[in-house]
């Protein structure tokens, strides 16, 4: 059984080896502190939160909001429930971990946990919004895991970005996988996830040892399950479907958002970074408001930030 804290630790190795998790956390992170300035309540809706690990930075952040007044911290953590008698266990656990640590930072807090299979069936009611508070939507590398157009006439991708519409969020922060091996045909969806997980293993070869047992954790429980899903499973079965970030660009328009800037002074505190603290062959850049980042001039992740036009 792999627990919270192995996770953990594991994922503190990958933060020092690799930008890409950071990167997107600070850009969300600074994109929603823009919104939350004045704000006395900031609701989070947060899709996909696991264990929350995103959060206690803008925890801290928010308690050094100048004014010295922390607004009022809601979140409601979307999460697939676990197999089992407590499917909502670990959304719940996520919840009490991030009371403590606001409570250690005097945020006052309050938290919604939501555990659904399907995302696209999450009601608009479930998600408690008020009017008086600043709503920001987040989601970090998850919505791979939405089925499509190819599987579903309904597009579940296209339900939760309407779903997030009609919240009316003050933003939207949604950062990508970006992957082209989302083919129906075999071969071209093989071709492209072997371009994109070589890709991943070659950091990781650059970035860690061998031997390193956190590597192996995150070979193990991260990218090896991806990659035999993505090439071995076929239909419902196949659930990492990722598209580039240029579909998510034109499906979000048409759900009736527009893009925000990416942020210069956010940028230039990023190169410098990633400039003095990884790998020379990571790379981030910059294209039609998408923050992007990459290996070897391969562009693995994308991050944009989205206010209702």
């Amino acid at each position: 059984m792999k627990t919270a804290a192995t996770i953990l630790k594991a994922y503190k190795v990958y933060l020092n080896a690799c930008p890409f998790k950071k990167f997107a956390i600070f850009f969300a992170n600074q994109m929603i502190m823009n919104v939350a300035e004045k704000a006395t309540t900031l609701h989070i809706v947060d899709f996909g939160i696991v264990y929350g690990f995103q959060w206690p930075i803008l925890i801290q952040l928010l308690s050094e909001r100048s004014g010295g007044h922390p607004p009022k911290l809601r979140i409601t953590g979307i999460e697939l429930p676990q197999p089992g008698f407590k499917p909502a266990e670990r959304i719940e656990e996520t919840g009490r971990r991030l009371a403590r640590y606001c409570e250690r930072f005097n945020v006052p807090f309050e938290y919604n946990g939501i555990a659904s299979q399907h995302w696209e069936t999450v009601k608009f009611e479930d998600l408690k919004i008020k009017s008086d508070e600043v709503v920001a939507v987040n989601c970090l590398y998850r919505f791979k895991y939405l089925l499509d157009e190819t599987v579903e006439v309904n597009c579940p991708r296209d339900a939760v970005l309407n779903l997030i519409r009609k919240i009316n969020p003050a933003i939207f922060v949604n950062s990508v996988a970006n992957g082209s091996y989302n083919a129906p045909f075999f071969v071209t969806r093989f071709r492209e996830a072997i371009f994109h997980f070589s890709s991943l293993f070659d950091m990781f070869d650059s970035t860690m040892a061998r031997e390193s047992q956190e590597r192996l954790l995150l070979e193990e429980e991260f990218y090896s399950r991806d990659a035999i899903n993505a090439i071995a499973c076929e239909g419902l079965e196949r659930i990492e479907r990722p598209e580039s970030y240029k579909q998510w660009h034109t499906r979000t328009m048409r759900a009736g958002f527009k893009p925000l800037p990416v942020d210069p002074k956010l940028m230039a505190k990023l190169r410098i970074k990633l400039k003095h603290l990884y790998h020379k062959d990571f790379v981030i850049d910059e294209d039609g408001n998408w923050m992007l980042q990459g290996w070897k001039g391969r562009i693995i992740y994308a991050s944009c930030s989205w206010v209702p036009a």
